[in-house]
């Protein structure tokens, strides 16, 4: 079994959880922790059991011996740091939302494909046990056709100008943040909507606070989805079907119970199968998979699904009045 170096980039909260995970995998070696500061590396490095710490990401790509590197930073920084891994030959495993806008994943695909190097989204979820049993039940005809998704995910947060969640130069908001879970989920099971139609809340820094959105289909089909930094919500998303319905319990996003109720029958409950850790080591498993098989690209989580997903997330901020001006300039569709 070939193993493999893996490097942080950005050694932010989820960095911490997904170098927890990574030392379920044989075939991960805890290599390097980057900051752009060194002690905010060193830190991480002692902490989570990294070999070597870099207080400049240049220096990290330079070092020959990282093999992967997991991009962490905030949104507005993806692109950049993307390019620079996939410039050095490095594989990578990007942070979801995969950039800002759809102009900038294609690009950062374009760089993949010059340089004959991996890349993909980290949207973990599509490599969680529960949700893709949730998958193959609505696959399986079961609970006849799917009407309607209904999906959230909102928590209470503080309101700190210079934070993440509300600097707008760092790609804050709810949308890009947690908003994309929802949008996945309808994305994922109905495919790209005819008709989008959003209600947006802004803060005082201009960020998008709360959000609602409805996907309209050609079939008759909708989506309602929420997400907010104002609010607690259950966090499930729920498939609505001519037979009966699912739901993917609260969390819904990682490991997590599902429910199917069949009309007329008792509830039917299935566990997600999950026995440790906290779910990022199923990406980063497969993304070794792809490494050892020679391919640049997952066949799972693929460009195009990232495209279509960022797409999406475009035609929602346009409707919304989401714009990020040291972005947007050259967003297309």
């Amino acid at each position: 079994m070939k193993k493999y170096n893996w490097a942080i980039l950005g050694c932010g909260h989820i960095s911490k959880k997904f170098s927890n995970d990574l030392k379920l995998l044989p075939n991960a070696n805890l290599y390097a922790a980057a900051s752009r500061d060194w002690q905010k590396a060193n830190d991480f490095k002692n902490e989570y059991g990294f070999e070597v710490a870099y207080g400049s990401y240049t220096e990290m790509v330079n070092d020959p011996n990282v093999d992967v590197v997991y991009i962490a930073t905030p949104h507005s920084f993806h692109h950049d740091h993307a390019i620079l891994c996939l410039k050095n030959k490095k594989a990578v495993l990007c942070e979801k939302a995969f950039a800002i806008n759809k102009n900038e994943a294609a690009e950062m695909i374009a760089f993949a494909k010059e340089n004959n190097t991996f890349l993909m989204e980290a949207f973990w979820t599509m490599f969680q046990p529960s949700f893709n049993k949730a998958m193959e039940i609505l696959k399986s005809g079961e609970l006849g056709k799917l009407q309607i998704v209904r999906s959230d995910f909102a928590f209470n947060a503080p309101f700190i100008e210079e934070k993440r969640l509300y600097n707008i130069n760092l790609g804050g908001g709810s949308l890009l943040d947690i908003g994309i879970y929802p949008v996945f989920a309808a994305l994922t099971s109905l495919g790209k909507p005819k008709i989008i139609k959003t209600f947006a809340h802004f803060s005082a820094t201009g960020t998008e606070e709360s959000i609602s959105i409805i996907f309209k289909y050609a079939g008759g089909e909708m989506a309602n989805l929420t997400s907010s930094f104002a609010a607690h919500s259950p966090v499930q998303t729920e498939y609505w079907c001519e037979n009966g319905y699912m739901i993917l319990n609260p969390r819904w996003f990682m490991p997590t119970k599902i429910t199917v109720v069949k009309h007329g029958q008792e509830p039917q409950h299935f566990n997600s199968g999950h026995t440790e850790g906290t779910g990022y080591h199923y990406e980063a498993a497969h993304v070794m998979k792809c490494l050892d098989e020679g391919k640049i690209e997952s066949e799972i989580m693929t460009w195009q699904k990232s495209l279509d997903l960022m797409e999406l997330l475009d035609r929602i901020r346009i409707d919304a009045g989401i714009f990020f001006p040291e972005h947007d300039e050259k967003m297309f569709f």
